[in-house]
């Protein structure tokens, strides 16, 4: 099938074509029936799972030996909360990357470069964040989320090298386009589930109880965050973070496992 690059999805195709095979041959039905849904299971494993790594390499932590981690924050730019964030950051000396949706990006090229002054990085998180259907898009539709999100970042002066699926749901077609890009694919080691939590204390016990020396931190921006942790999860966050010695950074790309 044009556009993919990793293996599995042609294992399943041949798996399918097995089964076929074996049942118009007679052989046992329940073998067969196995050979021909089994495969597909396991693609759909890594095609929803976020640190499955069947359709295209994801990295999910950095390699040091400091105590360290790599705060990511999905789904901006927002105009109420970017600002806050980059005020709180600068407080703690903390570094992070802002995975930002395309869409939004081309509503406020002032923040795309205001992130980038105050010393962040930009990360591409598709142009519309089709968290329900990327997981189906066909390779067109793969390719438009990408071109036209740079197209966006552009407009504030940024060329991402990170990626981040939506939800972290892949596409069959995801890993070759994003070779063709020079885009690298970055998970998480912590997610925060700061998007269901209503209380910020939930999220920053959810966050340290986890955290590691080389986790990479999901955290979001914007509407969808209830207000209690929309006001405080981050400034909280990063006091426990300092307070338990942690630097907030952006690692090499070298470091990435």
């Amino acid at each position: 099938m044009p556009g993919m690059s990793r293996p599995l999805p042609y294992i399943v195709l041949l798996a399918k074509v097995a089964a076929v095979v074996a049942w118009f041959l007679g052989l046992p039905t329940g073998p067969a029936l196995l050979l021909f849904f089994g495969p597909g299971l396991v693609l759909l494993w890594h095609v929803l799972v976020p640190s499955a790594q069947g359709l295209g390499r994801v990295f999910t932590h950095f390699e040091t030996n400091q105590p360290e981690v790599w705060l990511t924050i999905d789904d901006g730019p927002d105009e109420q909360d970017t600002p806050r964030a980059l005020d709180l950051l600068d407080k703690h000396g903390a570094r992070a990357t802002f995975f930002l949706i395309g869409e939004r990006a081309a509503r406020l090229p002032q923040l795309v470069q205001e992130i980038q002054r105050r010393g962040h990085s930009i990360g591409h998180h598709t142009h519309t964040h089709p968290a329900g259907t990327f997981w189906c898009s066909p390779p067109y539709r793969v390719r438009a989320e990408l071109d036209h999100a740079f197209d966006a970042y552009a407009a504030g002066g940024a060329r991402p090298q990170w990626f981040r699926a939506p939800a972290g749901i892949k596409s069959l077609f995801l890993d070759r386009a994003l070779q063709q890009r020079a885009l690298t694919c970055v998970g998480w080691t912590v997610r925060s589930w700061d998007t269901v939590r209503k209380d910020p204390r939930q999220v920053v016990t959810t966050v340290t109880n986890a955290i590691r020396p080389g986790a990479i931190v999901l955290l979001h921006e914007g509407a969808r965050l209830h207000p209690a942790v929309r006001e405080r999860a981050l400034a909280d966050l990063l006091t426990a973070l300092t307070n338990k010695g942690f630097a907030c950074i952006v690692p090499d790309p070298a470091q990435l496992r």
